[in-house]
Formats: C-alpha cells, structure tokens, sequence
C-alpha cells in the first residue's frame, strides 16, 4: 500500500492559463516574501484530500464520478484578486472567480459530504471560489505592502471565462523543485 497526496481539481482552459499567468509575471518580484504558483501548476482546487491510500483511490474516483452525474457542465469567470483570511492579512494571494450559476459551490460541498463518508476530513469553512496565485513563506509572515499594492492594482482585471466540463483527481509529488501533478482521472460532468 502506498500514500498518494491527492486532491481534485479543475484545469484551467488555455486563455483563462495564459492570462492567469500574465498576471502572475506582474505580480512576481525576486524576495517578495511569496511563494508563488509556478504557471504550470495553476487549477482550480475544489478539495484537497492528503494522503490517499492507493486502495482508496477508486472509491474517491467513484464519490467524485456520482457528484458529476448530478450536473451539466457550466460556466465559470475569473478577475479580480483578493486574499485570505483578508485583504488586510492575507495568507494566500487569489484571483477571484464568478460563479453565477452556483454550481461549483454546490459541488464542492457534495464532494464534503459525500467524502466525510469515506473518513476524509470536511472543511470547517464554506468552500469560497478562488484561484491560488500564491503563499506566504511562512505562517508568521503577511504579504508586504509592496506585494498588496501589486496585488491592488490588479483588482479590475478580468482573466476570461471558460466551460468546466469535467473534474480531474491529481496526484501531487513533492520534490526539490516544488510540487509535480499527475492525473490520476478525469471525471466528466453529466452532459
């Protein structure tokens, strides 16, 4: 038996990748004190689960496959950035998403409770549509305010829209160089 750390996400399409990154290279300064996303390993995170059992795996491919079943692909926009736990001490540096339709939302908490099933930990906040850009280094350390002008800066900008039509369960293997992803499956909404 082997550990996989695993998570489920969404790929971003190719436009909404490309200005996401634009913005990432505006937003990047040697030393800033930020850990950012490098561009090849931006995606929408709607769970992450740690260390997966290998055994388990196909029952979290099987949890993941039921949810989609109950939705048709829809529409996300992404702009804007903003930071958690706020903008005035922000941890994590995102761009925003627009969920009109309300269906990632209802996914990701389908996804909770229908994981909590299987003994993986629920969240114990609501889950907030975002799109990591970047951490800070350290759990002591805050954005500078160089970084939160930056950041500021970019709070008008729109990154595109896209149709999610599929959820993917990746493997994450950490290395010197910083986290490697792998698909492990993709599970398409119900169309």
């Amino acid at each position: 038996m082997k550990n996989i750390r695993s998570f489920i996400a969404i790929q971003l399409a190719a436009d909404v990748n490309r200005n996401s990154t634009r913005m990432l290279k505006r937003l990047r300064q040697s030393n800033d004190g930020i850990k950012w996303v490098p561009a090849d390993n931006l995606h929408l995170t709607l769970k992450f689960l740690g260390d997966v059992d290998n055994t388990e795996v196909p029952a979290v491919c099987n949890v993941i496959h039921r949810v989609c079943s109950h939705h048709e692909p829809f529409h996300l926009d992404f702009g804007g950035t903003g930071g958690f736990p706020s903008l005035e001490r922000p941890r994590i540096l995102y761009a925003g998403i627009n969920d009109a339709s309300g269906a990632l939302t209802k996914i990701a908490s389908q996804l909770e409770t229908s994981l909590a099933e299987l003994g993986f930990k629920q969240e114990p906040r609501d889950y907030v549509p975002h799109l990591t850009l970047g951490r800070t280094r350290s759990t002591s350390r805050l954005a500078n305010s160089d970084v939160m002008e930056r950041l500021a800066a970019e709070e008008d900008t729109e990154l595109g829209g896209m149709l999610v039509s599929s959820l993917q369960l990746i493997a994450s293997f950490l290395d010197n160089s910083g986290p490697t992803y792998q698909i492990m499956d993709t599970i398409p909404l119900d169309s």
